[in-house]
């Protein structure tokens, strides 16, 4: 929750600066606990896939944190400070912490497409709702979701058939994600025997 300011960017109401504060606030935790969920996968994966997973994982990191970087920094821009202790992001989060610890890189690239899902569908949210607030900070979100989206389309090329099915369609939890992703591979890896 952003606290109140005392000035905010011109043509603002301090009002309006509190709330679109509040809404970047949101998106910067998500995307702080996102920076590091990444970075744990990146430690954690494992099998045929490691490398191309691990060494896929770390420019997305480094992007990540330049989008935290430029929401902290627009939220204080608009007079409030943001707050980026890890305290205060588990506090204010309304999600669990990434479920797997060491698994199979299909594994974690299933429950990744379901980290992304979420994130990008609040992006969007939090989008519309600066439509009439404060559209510099929409900029914003709308180029991060756009690199959202691509790296969320990195991760899924790797759970899509060649005909063009998902492993992780229509899932809402990452171990289910990561299930059918294991599945999937499962399957691949049996018929190119």
């Amino acid at each position: 929750m952003a606290t109140k300011n005392r000035f905010t960017a011109p043509g603002l109401s301090e009002e309006d600066g509190t709330a679109v504060a509040s809404l970047l606030q949101d998106r910067l935790n998500s995307l702080t606990d996102l920076m590091l969920t990444l970075k744990h996968v990146h430690w954690n994966v494992v099998g045929p896939h490691f490398i191309a997973v691990h060494t896929m994982l770390d420019p997305q990191v480094d992007e990540v944190r330049e989008m935290v970087d430029t929401l902290a920094e627009r939220i204080a821009t608009l007079g409030v400070a943001p707050k980026g202790t890890p305290g205060a992001l588990v506090r204010a989060r309304t999600w669990d912490d990434y479920s797997l610890g060491r698994a199979d890189a299909m594994e974690h690239l299933g429950a990744l497409d379901v980290v992304y899902d979420s994130i990008i569908i609040a992006h969007r949210q939090a989008m519309e709702k600066l439509e009439s607030l404060d559209l510099v900070s929409q900029d914003i979100l709308i180029e991060q979701t756009a690199a959202l989206e691509q790296f969320q389309w990195f991760v899924r090329a790797h759970l899509e058939t060649s005909s063009g099915s998902l492993a992780t369609a229509g899932l809402h939890t990452e171990a289910d994600a990561a299930a059918a992703a294991r599945k999937q591979s499962n399957g691949r890896s049996r018929r190119a025997a």
